[in-house]
């Protein structure tokens, strides 16, 4: 898709910004989209089992959707000839078991983590190199993950008690 959009920009000259975005979460995000931050707090919140893939050792880097929106709106705001792609995310990385047991203490759960089989194709790492967000953006993502996962807690609290999520 990215060798698409710069093919466009050569053929057409049209401006173009590429992000690459790593593992956004937050507040507002689908109960069921099957990431792995709203599948563990829907599981924590209903008590149910908590699904780990493997022993639950790859990691992964989480960064909350408002420091996304911010690198998203400093990027709009470069000049032309800054087309990226810029990888933007959080370079700190959790274990898929450290975010489930984050997730469980956070919401008081008495979900019990229960491990699958690891898929062939989930990667063992994923953290994105933010250098370059980092020049040239002056951008670094702010909120951490235990404050991001509460706030994204307390957003699905409100559904379940709303109805807006079944039991």
């Amino acid at each position: 898709m990215r060798s698409l959009f710069f093919d466009y920009h050569r053929q057409h000259k049209v401006a173009i910004k590429v992000a690459r975005i790593f593992n956004t979460y937050g507040p507002r995000m689908h109960p069921n989209d099957g990431r792995v931050a709203s599948n563990f707090i829907i599981q924590a919140l209903q008590g149910n089992p908590i699904t780990i893939y493997g022993k639950g050792s790859q990691t992964r880097s989480f960064c909350y959707v408002d420091d996304i929106i911010d690198a998203l709106m400093r990027l709009m705001q470069t000049p032309t000839t800054c087309t990226g792609p810029i990888n933007l995310g959080n370079p700190h990385e959790f274990t898929i078991l450290e975010l489930a047991q984050l997730i469980i203490r956070i919401t008081g759960s008495k979900s019990k983590i229960v491990s699958m089989g690891l898929p062939q194709d989930d990667p063992e790492r994923r953290k994105p190199d933010i250098s370059l967000a980092k020049s040239t953006l002056d951008w670094f993502p702010k909120v951490q993950l235990e404050e991001g996962i509460a706030r994204t807690i307390g957003y699905f609290e409100d559904l379940l008690r709303s109805g807006s999520i079944s039991k």
